[in-house]
């Protein structure tokens, strides 16, 4: 295979972009956000409701490392119900209950394969 100078130039160009979409702070990071969002809407509506604290107290956290982006869907610890229950104690007992009542076991299984693809796409037009 033979490459001019252009052609080189035109595949340091490419590598350069490419690196730079897969940073944490690039297309890599906007497509761990975009995800979670929409990992934490879906968890959100799907999740039964009783008094509604176990569904108002679903949080999601970001943070950029020095190489990678990490996202975690997680109960507020400080949440508390009308009853002066923790939806974090009882919560992790209402997602065993499996099923429907699964929210973050059903939001892999009915959205992980969409959201996977979405952020793929925004890591891809990223390195364009």
């Amino acid at each position: 295979m033979k490459m001019t100078i252009k052609g080189i130039q035109d595949a340091q160009r490419a590598n350069v972009r490419m690196i730079a979409a897969v940073q944490p702070t690039g297309a890599l990071g906007r497509a761990v956000r975009h995800g979670l969002a929409r990992a934490h809407r879906y968890a959100v509506t799907i999740t039964h409701v009783d008094t509604g604290a176990l569904r108002a107290s679903h949080r999601m956290a970001f943070a950029e490392r020095r190489h990678s982006a990490l996202g975690r869907m997680f109960i507020a610890p400080s949440a508390v119900n009308p009853h002066g229950e923790k939806p974090v104690e009882y919560g992790p007992e209402e997602h065993a209950r499996g099923g429907g009542h699964a929210f973050y076991q059903r939001t892999l299984d009915e959205q992980g394969r969409d959201l996977a693809r979405e952020m793929g796409e925004i890591v891809i037009r990223g390195a364009r």
